[in-house]
């Protein structure tokens, strides 16, 4: 039998979200979340890490089997709530949302600068990005990772194109992007919880590890003004909801690398307090810090050679 390519297991999958009713689709979300816990491999290992993270080491034996399959249920469920999107009006999107601090988001537009909202991969933010753009009609410009092969990009481009987003992938073109964003009073979107092909970084304190976050967020506000407002979105009681906290200090202190370096690390703080209150929402499934690659036992990339300041439990 003929395999089938990621783009049409996508495809298959959105189609299949829009049609199968909740109270079938919940119940499958937790088997096939448990189903997945125990065939991922490598990323059931870095799973297993980062719940380690937040909950500490004492995390173990079924607690900690229950935590990963919760953790791919909430990945599989981001997918799920994701899809559905493009078939919901304007009542059903608020009605499906609760969140604090938009006023943060609506004092930087009213200055007619646009935002960036800084995010973990943690719930799902696509459907905050559509509540914005759906019933506030504020556009949005997100910078998402360029995925393989290039069909399946383009499949995900196309959809978030749907909800009414501006895409651009990180690269040469996410830079000027970035900045008529802000020029034209947009929302910017960055997930910025790991680096992302080459993006420019710079090293951090996260979870008691020191490792490396994009340095593009604290760069663009010190270059332009623009506020970096921290936010995420979870999943809770069968509903959405967003936290947007107040701006970070992105003035002027010093060196500007210092001051790059002094505004992610302030960044890092708030992904870990977001993170901590639903660490089983956080779907970063990819090696994040330097313990992670020897865990992994693969080679430790030429660009975190010197970070160092790892936790002696972190293994």
């Amino acid at each position: 039998m003929v395999g089938l390519d990621a783009t049409t297991i996508h495809r298959a999958g959105a189609s299949l979200a829009r049609t199968v009713p909740r109270g079938i689709a919940d119940p499958g979300l937790r088997a096939g979340g448990l189903l997945a816990s125990q065939l991922a491999g490598d990323k059931r290992v870095i799973v297993e890490r980062n719940l380690r993270r937040v909950h500490g080491t004492s995390l173990r034996g079924k607690a900690l089997d229950r935590a990963v399959a919760k953790t791919f249920e909430a990945y599989a469920r981001y997918y799920l709530d994701s899809f559905r999107l493009p078939d919901l009006d304007a009542r059903t999107i608020d009605e499906g949302f609760d969140y604090f601090g938009f006023e943060h988001i609506v004092d930087a537009l009213e200055r007619g600068v646009g935002p960036m909202l800084v995010l973990p991969h943690l719930g799902g933010w696509e459907w905050a990005a559509f509540w914005l753009t759906k019933l506030h009609g504020i556009k949005v410009t997100a910078v998402v990772e360029p995925l393989e092969p290039p069909e399946l990009y383009e499949w995900f481009l196309s959809f978030r194109e749907s909800l009414g987003m501006d895409v651009v992938a990180v690269g040469p073109e996410a830079g000027p992007a970035i900045l008529e964003a802000i020029n034209t009073g947009r929302v910017v979107c960055l997930l910025s919880d790991r680096i992302v092909a080459d993006a420019a970084a710079v090293a951090v304190d996260f979870f008691g590890e020191r490792t490396l976050l994009p340095a593009g967020p604290a760069t663009i506000a010190l270059r332009t003004g623009a506020p970096i407002l921290p936010t995420a979105v979870y999943f809770r009681d069968g509903r959405h909801y967003a936290d947007c906290r107040p701006p970070l200090d992105t003035s002027r202190q010093g060196r500007f690398r210092a001051d790059v370096s002094r505004i992610t690390q302030d960044m890092a703080r708030e992904f870990e307090r977001f993170i901590t209150l639903a660490p089983e929402q956080w779907h970063v499934l990819q090696p994040n810090w330097p313990s992670d690659f020897r865990a992994l036992g693969r080679p430790l990339p030429e660009r975190y050679e010197g970070v160092t300041g790892e936790r002696s439990d972190a293994t």
